[in-house]
């Protein structure tokens, strides 16, 4: 039995998927014009995607912005996602400076959840989780594959490794090549579920051919799913609506 992580006025648990939408803009501008757009549209929680801000590597400015968006989302829980680029995100920052803004970012007030990437330095992770924790911020650590799906039992042995790091909520992104691939995947979280999981899992197959897995985490175990609003920040994600739509059909 897993257990349940509450963030703000929502809650990760076994039997619920709750919807993540991406806010993804390259000036304060458009990142709070789309933030606007997110409040009402249906939302459990909210990923910034900073890694798209043109002035993520200027820290007053990305903490300037955080707290603007913080109050346009209103209540809507906030999770901050600097999405490195060899894990299919749009900048490439340095180790240390990839650290210090997710730091800063916890520290900071303004966000619930933050996403540190698995394949990092061990000893830069848990001080980091530590310090997330001390802030009363929730840890998504996260290992996304965009050009295929790893064997199932690779998928288990970092889900448990981000679990063993501390995250409250390990995550994992798998491309398919294959009917197969999406197969594996579900496999492997039913099997995380069922034998090692101490907290909710985030797993989805993406592109076209993964977007069941992306509706039916309510039946295989996966926690979060995301939809949009506009722009997909992955491939395969669905429009939020229709999203809804299908998952109440399948739950």
């Amino acid at each position: 039995m897993t257990n349940a992580v509450t963030v703000k006025n929502i809650t990760f648990q076994e039997g619920e998927t709750l919807i993540c939408v991406p806010l993804i803009g390259k000036t304060l501008d458009e990142i709070l014009g789309n933030a606007h757009g997110l409040v009402d549209a249906g939302a459990d929680i909210i990923e910034w995607r900073v890694d798209h801000f043109t002035q993520v590597r200027d820290m007053t400015q990305v903490m300037a912005a955080l707290a603007e968006i913080r109050g346009a989302l209103k209540a809507l829980p906030l999770l901050f996602t600097f999405r490195s680029k060899k894990e299919g995100g749009e900048t490439e920052i340095s180790d240390e400076a990839y650290f210090a803004l997710n730091r800063e970012a916890a520290r900071s007030g303004l966000v619930d959840v933050i996403d540190i990437e698995l394949f990092n330095d061990e000893a830069q992770i848990r001080a980091l989780v530590d310090d997330a924790h001390a802030a009363g911020v929730k840890v998504i650590m996260s290992n996304h594959d965009f050009h295929k799906t790893p064997a199932q039992e690779d998928i288990i042995y970092r889900l448990r490794r981000m679990q063993d790091l501390g995250a409250d909520l390990p995550k994992i992104a798998v491309m398919p090549q294959s009917p197969q691939d999406v197969r594996t995947l579900l496999a492997a979280t039913l099997t995380m579920k069922a034998k090692y999981a101490t907290r909710p899992l985030i797993t989805m197959s993406m592109g076209k051919s993964g977007g069941v897995s992306r509706v039916t985490g309510r039946l295989f175990g996966s926690a979060m799913t995301f939809g949009t609003v506009g722009q997909a920040s992955a491939p395969g994600q669905l429009a939020i609506a229709k999203l809804r739509e299908v998952m109440d059909i399948l739950s």
